[in-house]
């Protein structure tokens, strides 16, 4: 690849991202929706805002210019919340080049139509769907910004481009696998961030091992019966954008919806979770959108479905929990 990489979204897994890219030896432009960030990743490499104690390298700029972030790109990588895609994709998608493979870092689930991020991507930007990718996996961007050891899953329908950008972020810190299950990488990163809300309310409520294991192994369980129902492939699932995206996100407290969740286990209203996490956690508004799609499929998601009760209904999470454990039994 000799063209540069365009990472949209500067946030910490683009930042981290970029990082990589051009530990890869690729040269990256982010870009920033607010200019005063980009001018610090230009003028301090540092990302202050979200990754302050991150040197980026050399070969990382930025810019608030979104055409001129793309102009040229051969991937473009995709890392804005998942509601916001769409919209951006709208004035976006004239600067893409013919052939520039898209890169979806994004887990969610697009809440007015149920579409995964890579049929958003498609739609929006009126690309044929063997040009996306995505990239999916337990990504905690601190750590990985700190060169701790991680892995990944590309999945794309095309094999070339799945290997393509994989070359793009082989480095000695992060090791990056091919998958064609696009369908069960996205719903496995989806729906994790739900569960890892479910974890941190249990931890909040001073809830032991025994629950958060039950909500990691029962989380896995409705996510691979949803998956299963859209198509993908189970085994998916017992990989690392399966358990090992559910396990980083629910047992970390680098966590975002893990962290959000333990707000609202402690008794606070979706608002206050809101003002003191100051992140997006994909899963509170992921919630009603993988809630409905399981409905519209006729999958039980009883953890997803108390989630949302929680969230968006405002029932106590201990009535959320006796709720969940009150359910007719069946064999597992």
């Amino acid at each position: 690849m000799t063209g540069h990489v365009a990472v949209l979204g500067a946030g910490s897994w683009g930042s981290a991202f970029a990082k990589i890219l051009a530990d890869a030896g690729r040269d990256v432009t982010i870009w920033a929706r607010r200019e005063r960030v980009a001018e610090a990743i230009r003028t301090t490499r540092t990302n202050p805002e979200y990754l302050p104690d991150l040197r980026l390298p050399d070969r990382v700029s930025a810019t608030s210019d979104a055409g001129e972030a793309i102009s040229g790109a051969e991937v473009v990588v995709l890392a804005v919340p998942s509601q916001t895609l769409r919209a951006n994709l709208a004035g976006w998608t004239g600067f893409l080049a013919p052939d520039s493979t898209l890169v979806s870092l994004m887990k969610g689930i697009e809440l007015s139509t149920t579409k995964r991020m890579s049929e958003v991507i498609v739609e929006a930007a009126g690309v044929a769907p063997d040009r996306v990718a995505v990239v999916s996996g337990p990504n905690l961007a601190p750590e990985i910004a700190l060169e701790q050891p991680a892995a990944t899953v590309v999945a794309c329908t095309d094999v070339s481009r799945a290997t393509l950008v994989q070359r793009s972020i082989t480095t000695p810190y992060f090791r990056p696998y091919t998958n064609d299950d696009v369908t069960g990488c996205e719903l496995g990163g989806a729906v994790k961030n739900v569960i890892a809300l479910a974890y941190g309310i249990a931890c909040a409520m001073g809830l032991g091992d025994n629950t958060r294991a039950m909500l990691i192994t029962r989380g896995l369980a409705e996510t691979a019966r949803l998956g299963v129902a859209l198509g993908a492939d189970p085994l998916t699932f017992a990989g690392l954008a399966g358990m090992g995206d559910l396990v980083g996100t629910c047992s970390s407290p680098l966590s975002r919806n893990r962290t959000f969740g333990e707000h609202l286990g402690r008794g606070e209203t979706l608002e206050q979770a809101q003002t003191a996490t100051r992140q997006t956690a994909e899963g509170v508004k992921s919630c009603l959108a993988i809630r409905d799609l399981a409905r519209a499929h006729a999958v039980e998601m009883p953890i997803t479905e108390q989630v949302e009760r929680v969230c968006h209904e405002g029932v106590d999470p201990g009535v959320a929990m006796a709720a969940l454990m009150s359910r007719t039994t069946k064999p597992e």
